[in-house]
């Protein structure tokens, strides 16, 4: 829009006027948003790049003090751990020279059992899977204790019969099982006039079939002083299976 003014002396002016604010076209009014948006695009990313490369440098310095830590801690963890495995090994092994035996089943011979005990048996002591070793020794059907502490003792007897035999396998009638097979580990010591029974098991007979095989196993922790003597006594001598030394065996270590 354009006015012709006056100015004297018969001259005029054109003056172009502006378009009002409400006036502008939508052309218009799209580009003055494009570059408002440029704008403000412009701007975050001037603000973020600061924050971004601060970030960045945190997560790597974060990241090399924890791969440092690590190799202290290996180097540290190899030099403390290293004597305790040594020291571990030195314990377990030391107990390499406490008193301890294994004895096996040799084929035994009818004996005469001694005043209200079962017979005892006889064990091999040298030969196999058998052994004695610091200052355990084997004496006369017993395991003698060379020094007083706690020991596991335990035995296993296998016993083998027929089914022909159950009811006439031969029991101290005190114990009324005559259909029975027993095994007792018993404790001699010399301040004590009797026979200590450590421990006992017992089984039936008479419910298995022909040429029946029975294991017994007995086990457990006891105090014992030096000297004390240990034996296996059973049933009837006559049953136990000494045909393999794993079937039947005696033995005790001290803890």
């Amino acid at each position: 829009m354009a006015e012709n003014l006056g100015l004297g002396f018969g001259e005029t002016a054109s003056v172009e006027m502006l378009p009002e604010e409400g006036s502008c076209t939508p052309k218009a009014r799209a580009r003055l948003a494009a570059r408002s948006s440029m704008r403000w695009a412009l701007t975050c990313c001037l603000v973020s790049l600061p924050i971004l490369a601060g970030l960045t440098t945190y997560l790597l310095v974060g990241q090399l003090r924890a791969q440092g830590d690590a190799c202290v801690f290996q180097t540290s963890k190899g030099q403390e751990f290293g004597p305790s495995h040594q020291r571990a090994y030195a314990i377990s092994g030391a107990g390499g020279d406490k008193p301890r035996a294994h004895l096996t089943v040799v084929r035994q011979s009818p004996t005469q059992p001694l005043k209200n005990q079962f017979p005892a048996l006889h064990w091999e002591h040298e030969l196999g899977l058998a052994f004695t070793k610091n200052r355990m020794n084997y004496t006369n059907k017993f395991l003698v204790i060379p020094e007083s502490g706690d020991y596991f003792v335990y035995s296993q007897v296998t016993f083998r019969g027929t089914t022909s035999e159950c009811g006439e396998i031969h029991q101290v009638s005190r114990l009324n099982k005559p259909d029975s097979i027993i095994v007792v580990i018993t404790k001699v010591t010399d301040s004590y006039p009797e026979p200590t029974q450590l421990l006992m098991g017992t089984k039936s007979v008479c419910e298995v079939g022909s040429n029946w095989f029975q294991p017994i196993y007995l086990g457990a922790m006891f105090s014992l002083q030096e000297g004390d003597k240990l034996m296996v006594n059973v049933s009837d001598i006559s049953l136990v299976d000494y045909t393999k030394e794993d079937k039947t065996f005696f033995g005790a270590f001290l803890l």
